[in-house]
């Protein structure tokens, strides 16, 4: 699967701003499709941030496309067999396989956000992207016929911009025409990552480090935790989402001491309070932000889109916002081939079609899952454990996104122009049902 041609040059100008997963998937998959490509960052220089994040499986047929990067991904991944599901008191629920779902709908990448990063990163440069640090953009423009941005006081032109950078972007107000502010979801994250040792040396908890990885996750009243040992055991990390109304700021750098997740803790399984010993301090702080799903991610003259966080953040318990991401990059680049150089508006009015209402089905199995887990009625889940699994559907995981626009580009650019027709009619009745059972 992992073969590298890059198509003939298409004369497309691609400017993409910001290098995390959106950005650096739309720069790759454009430039496998014969664009040109020139990535911006403001970052000055790449640096290993952050913690566990998840890709699924329809995610993870695009790292294959990439040569080598599955090479290099699988020795950092997370490696078990399923997830252990208890009760905040310490109850075991049940144990949910993995091994269906990666044989049905394909390889799952759950690693450290930084190390994956670098991989794609390295990858990006490899190839021959284009990429620019130190470039912070100030502002973007467009016309009929460019689209560009001021970065470092400098004018960058091409004939479309992807923006990328998160859901604080500037791309947003040129869509939006004014700027909107993030609110606070009601919920916070406490994270962590961390090498396992003092974990292997409890032998109460020392399971979830040996014999390979472990996944487990406690469940109570508006809280969940979530433990993971990675790279068979090496390293560990876990993650705590619970109520919280501070003030929104959207950072990986805000810290919280141990202490405060032990306040949110006190009183569950002792085998969680032994966790939180062998935690290090601080632990990341991240606030949950919460935006009104947009009406458009495409700009006045169909030059600049927006993509990843800057189009639609989601929560983690989705287990999909990196997927998401990732797949409007693979859209893009075939869109943008499809379209040509002289149809740029077209290709991009054809990626918000082709995208629009999946990822708000997606975005809903976030927030079923939350009020799922936070707002169970412990009685009936004694009756059906099963109740509290993940829902791992064929809609979501099983789903190629390459593919579906090279299917589906033509019918989508057709039903626009003779009907003006919406996102809608491009998703299957199923995805809808599926989201918000």
């Amino acid at each position: 699967m992992a073969t590298y041609e890059r198509l003939p040059e298409s004369g497309i100008r691609v400017i993409v701003v910001g290098s995390g997963f959106a950005g650096l998937t739309a720069a790759i998959e454009c430039h496998r499709k014969g664009h040109s490509v020139l990535l911006l960052d403001s970052f000055p220089e790449l640096k290993i941030l952050g913690d566990i994040i998840s890709f699924a499986p329809n995610s993870g047929r695009i790292f294959q496309r990439w040569p080598g990067v599955d090479d290099k991904l699988d020795p950092i991944i997370h490696k078990s067999d399923g997830l252990t599901m208890k009760t905040w008191k310490g109850d075991t629920l049940f144990k949910q396989e993995w091994k269906h779902e990666e044989g049905s709908y394909g390889k799952a990448y759950n690693g450290h956000r930084g190390e994956i990063h670098e991989i794609v990163y390295q990858h990006a440069l490899d190839i021959g992207v284009d990429i620019r640090l130190s470039h912070k953009v100030e502002d973007y423009f467009e016309t009929e016929t460019e689209a560009g941005v001021i970065a470092n006081g400098e004018r960058f032109v091409g004939d479309v911009v992807l923006a990328a950078d998160g859901v604080r972007s500037k791309g947003r107000t040129i869509v939006l025409g004014y700027e909107d502010k993030p609110k606070s979801s009601g919920y916070a994250i406490y994270r962590t990552w961390f090498d396992s040792a003092k974990i292997a040396e409890d032998p109460e908890i020392s399971w979830m480090v040996t014999n390979g990885d472990k996944h487990c996750a406690w469940l109570g009243p508006d809280i969940h935790f979530i433990a993971a040992s990675v790279k068979n055991g090496k390293d560990f990390s876990w993650v705590c989402t619970h109520k919280d109304e501070a003030d929104v700021k959207e950072s990986w750098q805000a810290h919280a001491p141990l202490a405060d997740a032990r306040k949110v803790l006190a009183g569950w399984d002792p085998m969680v309070q032994k966790i939180l010993d062998a935690t290090p301090d601080p632990l990341i702080d991240w606030k949950l932000v919460y935006r009104e799903p947009l009406p458009t991610w495409i700009s006045p003259k169909k030059r600049i889109a927006l993509i990843g966080d800057a189009a639609h953040p989601f929560l983690p318990t989705s287990i999909q916002g990196a997927s998401q991401a990732m797949e409007d990059g693979a859209t893009l680049g075939v869109c943008l081939s499809r379209c040509g150089k002289a149809n740029i508006k077209e290709g991009i009015a054809a990626f918000e079609a082709l995208r629009y209402e999946r990822v708000r089905a997606a975005q809903k199995t976030g927030e079923t899952t939350r009020d799922t887990w936070h707002k169970a009625d412990w009685d009936e889940v004694k009756k059906n454990p099963d109740s509290m699994k993940l829902k791992r559907e064929e809609w979501l995981l099983n789903f190629d996104a390459e593919d579906y626009a090279e299917k589906n580009y033509a019918a989508t650019v057709a039903l626009l122009n003779d009907t003006g027709a919406g996102r809608e009619f491009n998703v299957p009745k199923m995805t809808v049902i599926a989201a918000s059972a």
